[in-house]
């Protein structure tokens, strides 16, 4: 069945996406062991620094990020659902645990989401800018970064 035709009803998409965006947004270390009820069995994730395949290997690199980052959270900031895809934007807040600590960091970025006839997901993809939105952060590399970015405007 191409991906483009609706697996579940309108309404059922719908409340599955609710559920998962909550989901999302509540995320914390102790949820991790619950991704099963919204990632099928062979999910594959993609970003720009993994693509993975199985809910063991997307529960990791959940579990990487709580370890490496203070207070990670995401902020769903809109949503369309058509058939069984769903396109999510949002904000990915958290603090460097060694640079400068404590302050907020802000990553902006996209999901593209299938979703199986149960409503789990199949194809969970995050797109996000990672030189603007993190290397431009850290002191070495930020500083090389925007040079850059001003020599390709120029």
């Amino acid at each position: 069945m191409p991906l483009s035709e609706p697996r579940r009803p309108p309404a059922a998409m719908e409340d599955a996406v609710t559920r998962l965006v909550g989901f999302f947004e509540h995320l914390s270390p102790d949820d991790l062991p619950a991704l099963g009820r919204f990632y099928a069995s062979e999910a594959v994730f993609k970003d720009p620094f993994n693509e993975v395949q199985g809910v063991p290997a997307i529960t990791q690199i959940f579990r990487h990020m709580f370890a490496s980052l203070d207070q990670p959270r995401f902020v769903v900031t809109g949503r369309v659902v058509q058939g069984d895809q769903c396109f999510l934007t949002w904000d990915f807040l958290f603090a460097f645990k060694s640079f400068h600590p404590g302050v907020t960091q802000t990553v902006r970025g996209a999901s593209h989401l299938v979703l199986d006839a149960q409503g789990r997901v199949i194809l969970h993809r995050d797109y996000w800018d990672a030189a603007e939105e993190l290397y431009e952060k850290l002191p070495l590399v930020g500083r090389l970064m925007r040079w850059l970015k001003r020599r390709a405007n120029t």
